[in-house]
Order: structure tokens, then sequence, then C-alpha cells
């Protein structure tokens, strides 16, 4: 198809056709069809000067929103073509050799050059500023946490450059990627790796190929629970260390893996402040990249799976008697005074890699937008994070509208919502109080100007949850073939709420974050479904039922489950 380009006639450099060169257009045209994900067959006819035809149709694809089914006849070599698109999925099938195959995967970006992304003050973002505008700027390979002129740092991409290629040709490029077995694009997060650290060399990159996660259709739950037809669980939880931290820890050990080579003595080890899942992904991917890790955890308040992932990691474990923000305010002196790497979520590289959840859900729709979001918080870090992602593809063309985000809070741990119910006028951290939903157990989040922007700008809404309103929403769902954490639990009860007061519509598509695999809290479910949780009905316990090695008292058993059985 290049061939064909090239044999055809030149355009004038002059000619515009939609703010664009023909020639620019062409060079486009022909990288995005290299990157079709899926097997397209087409049918038509060259003529002796086919640059112009092919030109048209190929703009044709890039410019529609929704594809219909084009054939044309024009004379001389035959070649097929036939397009369509669903309501659901560009489905385009394109016969490539092997070989060319993995060459889409790779991204001819011939433009990579100009991607750059930098360490600015979140201050400036918050005030609209890009890349280009902010006076304070900072080289991601330089360790730093905090701006010089005080507060927490983003990563801003230079979204002139990435613009360069338009939006069809990202979704191309993503949805060629996608669980592809090409090094590293294979990853949810490093498929979109020109959006994420798009400076990083492929063979720094530490991945254990996360993201990708189901997209659940909580088809049963939203019927008969919620009342909705368009419910949905993204099930961040399905990676390697079982939680969503995976995807923010591959960005920030790879950093780390490089800065190592250039700077071998600037970091000897990384080490976090956890309520459990951080410290589980650090030490994992620092596992993989041969990196000491070091993880303070806060003594007796995480569950026994969450507290043996990083043991068997080879880490250095340090169970400290304190709660969460103790241990954070001790991580952020040892990595001043020591080449220690910070890998907390005040860290802004972790949520390079927790936005592109938020792209993937717009990927997995087919690039369209659900009207809300709902999200656990604790640190407030991941809110922000979905919101960047969000942003990102809304203002690089990909989608056409932003979601409305829910941050939800446990009760016993909940100064965000106290903040929102107030308008935000004055935050004040909590003393957090003991929670089943152990990850979210923070008073004093570092994130919450993160947050409160995101939310201010999505006109989100901030909703909390009782002990006893999270477990029992986890069990509900649960009982339509889910297996819940806690976390999740606060996240379904926010739903629950928000539809009874009828914020959510029944028609509206709705995505629940589910940030962790419920097998990381089994003892949480054990004292559920065995009555043990002290002031708590657990309604929807289920119990096993003890019987004697005689059919009688099976059946018996049998028939008291289910009366109508005979």
């Amino acid at each position: 198809m290049r061939t064909s380009l090239e044999k055809g006639k030149q355009e004038d450099e002059s000619e515009r056709l939609g703010g664009e060169t023909l020639k620019r257009r062409k060079k486009r045209a022909a990288a995005a069809l290299l990157l079709l994900p899926s097997p397209a067959f087409i049918i038509f006819s060259l003529p002796s000067s086919p640059a112009l035809p092919l030109l048209f149709l190929f703009s044709f694809l890039a410019a529609e929103e929704e594809t219909r089914v084009c054939s044309k006849s024009i004379s001389q070599s035959s070649l097929s073509l036939s397009l369509s698109r669903t309501k659901k999925s560009l489905s385009l099938s394109l016969s490539l050799s092997l070989s060319q195959k993995k060459n889409a995967s790779k991204a001819p970006l011939e433009k990579s050059h100009l991607f750059n992304a930098r360490y600015v003050p979140f201050s400036d973002v918050a005030s609209g500023a890009n890349l280009k505008s902010c006076k304070e700027a900072y080289d991601l390979d330089e360790v730093l946490y905090r701006a010089k002129s005080g507060g927490l740092l983003d990563v801003s991409h230079d979204m002139e450059a990435l613009a360069i290629y338009g939006p069809e040709y990202w979704k191309a490029l993503f949805d060629a990627r996608a669980g592809r077995t090409v090094w590293p694009f294979g990853s949810g997060v490093w498929s979109k790796k020109e959006w994420v650290l798009p400076g990083i060399a492929d063979d720094d990159i530490v991945s254990m190929f996360e993201g990708n996660s189901n997209l659940f259709w909580a088809e049963r739950f939203g019927r008969d629970v919620c009342g909705m037809k368009d419910l949905w669980v993204k099930q961040c939880g399905n990676s390697h260390t079982g939680s969503f931290k995976d995807l923010g820890m591959t960005v920030l050990v790879s950093q780390v893996n490089r800065l190592r080579k250039l700077k071998p003595e600037a970091v000897q080890a990384v080490g976090c402040a956890s309520t459990g899942d951080t410290s589980a992904a650090l030490s994992a991917y620092c596992a993989a990249a041969g990196i000491p890790s070091i993880v303070f955890l806060p003594a007796d308040k995480i569950s026994l799976a969450q507290l043996v992932q990083p043991i068997a990691n080879g880490a250095l474990v340090l169970s400290i008697d304190t709660d969460f923000d103790g241990c954070m305010r001790l991580i952020q002196r040892v990595t001043e005074a020591s080449p220690i790497y910070l890998a907390n979520s005040m860290n802004s590289l972790r949520l390079e890699g927790q936005k592109t959840a938020a792209i993937e859900i717009c990927q997995q729709f087919d690039w369209e937008v659900p009207d809300w979001v709902i999200i656990p918080g604790g640190n407030l870090g991941n809110i922000y994070a979905f919101y960047k992602g969000f942003k990102m593809c809304f203002d690089l063309g990909l989608t056409k509208r932003m979601p409305r985000l829910v941050c939800a809070q446990a009760a016993n741990a909940n100064p965000l919502y106290r903040a929102y119910k107030a308008g935000y006028e004055n935050f004040e951290a909590v003393k957090a109080q003991t929670t089943f939903a152990s990850a979210i157990q923070i008073g004093d989040p570092v994130s919450i100007d993160r947050a409160v922007l995101a939310l201010k700008a999505c006109d989100g809404i901030v909703e909390e949850a009782t002990e006893e309103e999270l477990m029992d929403a986890a069990a509900r769902a649960d009982r339509t073939g889910m297996f819940n954490c806690p976390h999740t639990g606060v996240a379904l009860a926010a739903l629950l709420k928000l539809r009874e007061r009828g914020v959510i519509a029944p028609g509206d598509r709705t995505v629940v974050v589910s940030t962790a695999h419920g097998l990381k809290f089994t003892q949480s479910k054990v004292a559920y479904h065995s009555r043990e949780i002290e002031g708590m009905g657990c309604k929807l316990a289920n119990p096993p039922v003890a019987v004697k090695e005689d059919l009688g008292a099976v059946m018996d058993a049998i028939r008291g489950k289910f009366a109508s059985m005979r």
C-alpha cells in the first residue's frame, strides 16, 4: 500500500485538506492502515494513479466516527476491501503477514522524538498551565517528589506533540497492541507508552503485562439489586499482585531501573508506607528487577495475604506500631535522609500508570465514555489518576466528553467526604478508625488537592459507607457471581445509595472500579459469613452446614436450603 502511494502523483504541499497537507494525510493514512488491529477485507480496483482514491478512503476512515460499508470500483489492478463497523467495535481485518502485524504493534511514530514528559508543580497544572508555559519544570531523571517552590508534582506531557497524530491513529495503535506478546506493548500500561513515559527505553521497562483487566458486565447485580441494565465492574484486582497498584508500580520501578543505570549511587533501594497492596506491588516489581525494597506496614492492620506477599518477595518488612499516616511520615523522613526512592502515590510517576485504567475503560467501550465511574478513595491518588486518563482521551479527541466521578470512602476514614459536605471550604485530617476496607483506612490523604481538582472538574460526588453497608454490599454482589474485596464493597454501597436517591438513573452506563482481588481479604469474608463481627447483623451470611455422613441428614440439609426440592 505504501508503494502505491509513493508511485502516485505528488500533491502540492501548499494544498490543504481539512487543515492538513495531502502529503501529511497520506502518511498518516498509510501508517493507520498498518496499525489496523484486526484482519480487513477490501474490494476495489486501482487506476494507474491510485493515490487520490486511496487517500480519499483512508481520510474517510480517519475522519468518520461510524464507518459504513464502502466499496468502490476504479480500473486496472484490483484489490479487495470491505469495511464495516458495528455499534460497539471497529472490526477491520487486513491480510497482513506475521511480520507486518508485529511491526504494527511497534508503532511507526515518525515524530516520537518530539514526545516529552516532565515534572511540573501541581499548582501550575491546577491553574491551567501546560508543559510549555510552566515556569518550573524538572526532568523525570531527577529524584524529587515535591516542587522546589512547594507542593506536589505532576507529570505533564507535551500534548501538542501527541496531537500531531490524530485520535484515529492513537485508537488504532492502542487496539493493535492490546494483549500482544511484543515487548512491552502487551501490557495494558505500556501499550500506551507514549502517553505514560515516552522517553524510557524498552529494555529499562519492568513489566508483568499488568492491566488489560476484565470489564465485567454485572448484569444480574445491576438488574436485580440496582434496577440497571448497564452496570459494569472494572476488575483491576485481576493483576499480578492482586490490586490496581501494579499499574502504577510498573512505571515507577521502570524509571528507578533507568535511574540506577544512569546514576548508580542515586538510588540504592525503593521504599514505601503501605496498608498492604502497595507493599505487595513494590516488592514484586523490585524483585523482578533485582532492586532492594523496604516496606513500612502498620502493625496488625493489614490482612495476612497482604503481609505475606512482600515477605515472600524478599522485601525488608518493617511492622511499625502506628497507623498508615504514621508510616507515611516515617518513610518521607527516611527517603529524605538516604538514597532510598519513595514509592508512595505522592510520587506522581505512580499516577501515570494508574491513569491507563481509565484509558482502558474507554477502549473497552470502543472509545465511548461511561456516564459514571465510582472509585474507592483512601490516599486519593487514584481519583486524580482516573481523571487524568479520561481527560487525556478527551483533550486528544479520542472521546467526546468526560464522565462524572464518584469517590467512595469508608465512614471510618472519610476526610474527603466531610470536606465535600462542607463545599470543600475547609479540609481537616481525621484519625482513621478501623475499617474492613483497610487499604483506604487513611485519615490524612496526600493527594487531597488532586482529588478535589478532579471532582470539581467533572461535577463529581463523594459518598461514604458504614462497615455494615460495605460488607452487605460486597456480599450481595458476591451472590451474583463476583468475589469482592471490602474496598469494592465501599464503592458498591455508594452506588446503591446514589441509586436510591435517584442521582444515578436506571439507564446510566456506570462503572464501579474494583481495586483488589477478594482473595486478599478472605479473613473479612470468613468473619462475615460466620457472623463473628460484633454489632453487625451479617444479614447475607451463608455459613457452612455441618451434617453427619448420612443420606437422610444430607437431604434434610438440602431441603432446608431449597424448600421446593422434592
